[in-house]
This record gives C-alpha cells, structure tokens and sequence, in this order.
C-alpha cells in the first residue's frame, strides 16, 4: 500500500509524502509566506468559464491530526445557477516553514487507512521542484511542480508580479491545474488547463483579521 516513489523534490531534506509525522517538528499556526493562513482570514474569488459563481475561503482552528495541531482552511464555492458545495482542508507548518496537507474533512487524514501528509507549499519554493501534495491509496494523490517564480497576473483585486506558480495533477483524473500564489497574499488566480471544465478563479478580496 505504500506510495510510489514522488518526482524529485528539489525540496532538500525532506520525505514527501511523509509516513510519519513527529509532532515536535511543527509550530503553532501557517505564516508561509505565499501560503500565510492567518486565523479569521478570507478571501473571495470570481469563478468564470464553464461554472461561474463566487468562491469564499475562510481559516479556523483545526483538530489535532497525528499529534499536530492544524489550521482549517474552508472553502464554499457558490455557483451562479444556485446551490453551493464546501470542503474543509487541514495544514500545519513545519519548523523550516514547509506548509503541509494534513487531509481533507470526511475524505481523507494524514495517519489514517495509510494516508500521508504532502507538501502544500516550500518555505522557498524553487522552480522545478515537483513533490506529492497528499496520498492515500486509491482517494487522493495529487502531484505538484513548481513551474515559475516570477509569473505575473491581473485579477479583480489587481495586478501581482513574483508570484509562485504551481501545476498540480493526479494520476486518477486528466484534470491539471494552474495556481499563482502571491507573498502575503497566498492564491490569487487558478485556471483549469487540462480536462475537466473549463474554470478560472481570479481574487476579488482579501481580508485579514
């Protein structure tokens, strides 16, 4: 049941995804500085393409998974035909300020039926670098690679430069995805670029607490 072997992280020093998880190698809280997770944060996207709507991400105090303390990360998106689904994320930072995955609410958890915690984002991302972001066998397994670190974006909020830019993928699905992260802001822009519908988010608002 063991993962295969991730791509070459570029990542120094680190197992990803990790089997096992020491609770002294984390700290209280996300401060990463392209993934900040701030208690009480929120931020609002316009979702257009094929499922247009509103996009509403907010963090609270998480459980306790594997020993660590998380950050919950909840996502609400509301499309304009009417309805609304949510997902609710787990991360924890390391001491190197490595962000980690822990899970996701009622699908899967870091430690349980053979999941792992990957890496959400590098203290110091570097392009090129490509790592799992969580794997459990046969629910998740989604792949990451580190595509720039200078790109550039317009979205409502405004116009960001040096932004991280990050491709993810997963074996199970022909779905890839572009996400542009900004330092202090964390994502500000995500595109579908491969299967699956056609979406763009793009930040509208970003509020800290």
């Amino acid at each position: 049941s063991a993962s295969q072997p991730s791509p070459p992280t570029g990542v120094d020093g680190l197992t990803i995804p990790t089997p096992t998880v020491d609770a002294d190698d984390f700290v209280t809280g996300v401060d990463n500085r392209f993934l900040p997770l701030p208690i009480g944060a929120r931020w609002e996207y316009a979702a257009t393409g094929d499922r247009p709507g509103t996009v509403a991400v907010t963090t609270f105090e998480g459980p306790d998974i594997a020993g660590v303390a998380t950050t919950a990360v909840r996502t609400v998106t509301t499309p304009e035909t009417g309805g609304r689904s949510m997902t609710t994320d787990f991360y924890a930072q390391d001491d190197d300020g490595n962000v980690w995955w822990f899970g996701r609410q009622g699908e899967w958890e870091a430690g349980s039926g053979g999941a792992q915690a990957g890496l959400a984002m590098a203290a110091a991302p570097r392009q090129g670098d490509g790592y799992r972001q969580a794997f459990r066998s046969g629910v998740v397994d989604r792949r990451a690679q580190v595509l720039a670190v200078d790109a550039q974006v317009t979205v409502p909020a405004g116009d960001y430069d040096d932004l991280v830019q990050v491709s993810t993928s997963s074996p199970a699905t022909d779905v890839v995805t572009h996400a542009w992260y900004a330092a202090g802001v964390g994502l500000v822009a995500l595109e579908t670029v491969e299967g699956g519908p056609e979406t763009q988010l793009g930040l509208v608002a970003h509020d800290e607490p």
